[in-house]
């Protein structure tokens, strides 16, 4: 079985909003990574909105961006994308399914078929499913900010307190942390 991993640019004072974090090359590098390490994408309604309203567009040369930019796109193109949606069934762009059902049975289903693992990356998904106790590894990039306003991780809390078990810390040159940690026994 695949594991579930949870993935997010955050700023110090725990801000999730995507304008926040520092967009450079190597910020992009480290996310290619990560999608390249997994089998599938899973993300919410929300998260997936935000992304098909421009990557398919930097996929196909249609918006100019920089190399990297384009590298992650035309890979994220290509990677299986599983939405979570109470309201949307239909999710037009390349690779996209709809995660239909019981969402703990589904997500489980999911891991089982996914042995490269799951990559997660939407935070208020991840609260649901953290409270379903589907969520395995978290790796987030902490940006050297403090942004003052939300959306904040975990906003609307959990049930307990998540003991984790740290594997790795790599710092980027912009200051940014990236902090890989799993669930501990």
């Amino acid at each position: 079985m695949g594991f579930l991993t949870f993935s997010i640019n955050l700023t110090l004072d725990g801000c999730v909003d995507h304008r926040e974090g520092i967009a450079d090359d190597e910020t992009h590098a480290f996310f290619t990574r990560l999608m390249d390490e997994a089998g599938a994408m899973l993300w919410g309604r929300v998260t997936y909105e935000m992304m098909e309203r421009y990557w398919p567009a930097v996929a196909h040369g249609t918006v100019d961006a920089p190399p990297a930019i384009r590298e992650w796109a035309v890979k994220l193109e290509a990677k299986p994308k599983y939405v979570v949606s109470s309201t949307r069934t239909a999710f037009p762009w390349t690779n996209s399914h709809p995660i239909a059902g019981d969402l703990c049975t589904a997500v489980k289903r999911l891991k089982e078929a996914t042995p490269a693992g799951v990559l997660l990356g939407s935070g208020m998904l991840a609260t649901a499913l953290d409270r379903m106790d589907l969520i395995d590894a978290y790796i987030f990039l902490v940006h050297p900010r403090i942004a003052g306003h939300g959306p904040t991780l975990y906003q609307s809390g959990l049930s307990a307190t998540r003991r984790l078990a740290l594997i790795s810390a790599r710092p980027l040159q912009s200051g940014a942390v990236a902090m890989h940690y799993r669930r501990a026994e």
